[in-house]
Parts: structure tokens; sequence; C-alpha cells
């Protein structure tokens, strides 16, 4: 509770305040305090309305759910995979996984930046094949974001749905196949709700951090794809405007937990409904 308190919710305590207060003459903060930063992040700022912020966070969520989709469709037969190996090629396949989290996140994105530049060999293939126009690589673009996002956050998907996958009742599976139900059916009535609790916590794993990443948009995405972790970046360190960092990082903190709280409910009644 100590910990909590000190590493928790005193900075978040903090945060609010901050968000509360003006920005300074010199920068920071100081009295008075106003709303003025939250209603400025919603678009209503001096000039009149504008979605310009609003669109920030819009898009931070998209890109967020995006990636929380593509890591599910790649989870899945990974951790299936995994899951019908020998034991010994499980431990070599489960340490493959995680083998990228041994680097720095930073080393493994200016790596993509290579692995992704206009004279990369992924580069000249889809060129080649005209999925993509000559002379140009897939970096820097929202591309190559959602490749770095979803490489980098898989691991983070994929083991906690393997140890779902790992868990699963197969007479349920072959019951449902013995009735006459098809792979679909197999899957969406006898596999799906035995792994929804790895899948849940898979999945926000993955969203929560996705949606506020800044370091990946950033470099791979040459600086155009500006996202909340971005924004919030900006206003503490260049605008020196801390009420209005403060502020968006309250209001996404706010749209997560949010999100945290349906999505658990929605499981939890998932769950409740599979022992029923």
């Amino acid at each position: 509770m100590l910990w909590t308190t000190l590493f928790l919710l005193v900075p978040l305590v903090a945060i609010g305040v901050i968000s509360l207060l003006s920005k300074g003459i010199y920068g920071w903060f100081s009295p008075p305090f106003t709303l003025y930063s939250y209603l400025r992040f919603l678009g209503f700022g001096l000039l009149g309305f504008d979605l310009l912020y609003p669109m920030v966070i819009v898009r931070s969520i998209v890109l967020g759910a995006a990636t929380t989709l593509l890591c599910v469709l790649a989870a899945f037969p990974l951790a299936f995979f995994i899951s019908g190996l020998p034991s010994r090629r499980k431990h070599l396949a489960l340490t493959l996984v995680v083998i990228p989290l041994w680097t720095n996140m930073m080393i493994r994105t200016y790596a993509w930046q290579i692995l992704l530049g206009p004279q990369s060999g992924l580069s000249r293939l889809l060129v080649a094949a005209g999925l993509w126009p000559a002379g140009a690589g897939l970096y820097p673009s929202t591309m190559a974001v959602y490749v770095g996002m979803v490489c980098d956050f898989l691991p983070f998907l994929v083991l906690p749905l393997y140890a779902s996958v790992e868990k699963l009742d197969w007479i349920q599976v072959e019951a449902a196949r013995d009735l006459g139900a098809d792979a679909l059916q197999t899957f969406r009535h006898a596999i799906l709700p035995q792994v929804v609790p790895g899948l849940a916590a898979g999945c926000l794993l993955v969203f929560i951090p996705a949606s506020g990443q800044f370091v990946i948009p950033d470099l791979l995405g040459g600086g155009k794809t500006v996202m909340v972790g971005n924004l919030i970046q900006q206003q503490f360190l260049q605008s020196r405007d801390w009420p209005f960092g403060a502020a968006i990082a309250f209001v996404a903190m706010a749209l997560s937990m949010a999100g945290i709280w349906v999505y658990a409910r929605a499981a939890g009644a998932r769950a409740d409904q599979v022992i029923l």
C-alpha cells in the first residue's frame, strides 16, 4: 500500500493538480487554477473550435486498436503452434519469442529503419511485385509504424495467449466436432471461450502501451505521425506548457482506464457464461 501510494497515487495527484494550473510566464506552471488546458485539448481554444487535438486522441486509439488486432491475428496461430511442439522445442520457441525484448527498444526501432529503407531487400521485393512505388522504402511511412509496433508488442500477446492454450480442454473441441460443428463453429464455441482470459490480458498489455507510444511513431513515421505520446512529450520538453501536457496525460489515462474497465467487464461476463 505504501509503494502504491508513493509511486502511483502521489504522481497521479501531482499531474491532476498541475493540469488545473496555468502556464507560467517562463513556462512550467503557476496559479491561478483553470480548466483552460482541458478545454483547449477538447478543441475549444482562444480562436474557436478546432479538431486538431481531439484527432490526436482518435489517431492514437485507432493505432492502438489496429496494433492489438494485428497482434491477435499473428498471436493465435503462433500460440497454437508453440503449444503443439514437444516439450524441449516449446522452451526454445518461447525463448525466441522473448529474445527481441532483450534488446533496447530504441535499437530495435533503428534496426527497422534499415530493414524498411529504400535499399532493403523487403522494399525491393515489394517494388518488384508492384505493391510499392519504385525508389521509395517502407520507411518512413504509416506502414513502417505498424510493422514496428506489431513486432514490438507481439510477445506481450503471445505469452498470455499461449498460457491459456496450454490449459485448453480438448475434450470440448472433440465433442464439438463429433456434434457436426465445422472449423469456424468449433473455434467460436469450443476454443475461443476457453482462451478469453489470456486473450483479454494480452490485449490490455498491447493496447495500453501501443496507444501511448511515441518513440516508434516518431522514428518510423518520420515525424509525420503525431500520437498522444508525442504531443505530451512536446508540451513538457519543448513548449514547456506543463499544465497542457498534464491535461493531455490525464485525459489519455482516463480513456485507457475506461477502456480497461469496459474490456474487463466484457471478458468477465463472457467467462461467467462459459462457467454457467
